[in-house]
């Protein structure tokens, strides 16, 4: 259910990137938006490579939505939740969109790579897992 949420917002506010964002806008503070388009994956790592990243991308989501299925633990169901729907976000972009591959990215941070909704919830959900770990480790590991 979080990763279809997810799938949608990230698409809708893609579209609407697309049909508004002709400038670049400064919001407030540091946030920003402008439309840009990207080929690789996070950070623009392996740019023009998208082959490999949508074949990757299809088995780290079949992987995700495997281990949520399984999943008892609502925290962890969340976590996965996101991450699964932030990569099938902007796998539908590689996919659909017509970009030649690129992801639609449109939210900029001051010294940040400009982003999106997907990437917003692949981090929160592994922020999500790594901070759910940390809890879960036995007070002796953690020191």
């Amino acid at each position: 259910m979080i990763a279809a949420v997810v799938v949608a917002l990230d698409q809708v506010t893609k579209s609407i990137a697309l049909a508004h964002l002709g400038q670049p806008r400064h919001l407030f503070g540091p946030f920003g938006l402008s439309l840009t388009f990207n080929s690789g994956a996070a950070f623009s790592l392996f740019t023009g490579s998208t082959a490999v990243i949508v074949v990757v991308a299809l088995a780290v989501s079949a992987l995700l939505g495997f281990i949520a299925a399984r999943s008892s633990s609502t925290g962890m169901s969340v976590a996965l939740g996101l991450i699964l729907g932030g990569a099938l976000g902007n796998l539908a972009d590689r996919l659909f969109r017509g970009h030649h591959g690129s992801v639609v990215d449109f939210i900029t941070l001051t010294h940040w790579p400009t982003f999106n909704v997907a990437d917003s919830c692949v981090t929160i959900g592994a922020i999500l897992l790594i901070v759910r770990s940390l809890r879960r480790a036995h007070p002796a590991e953690r020191s």
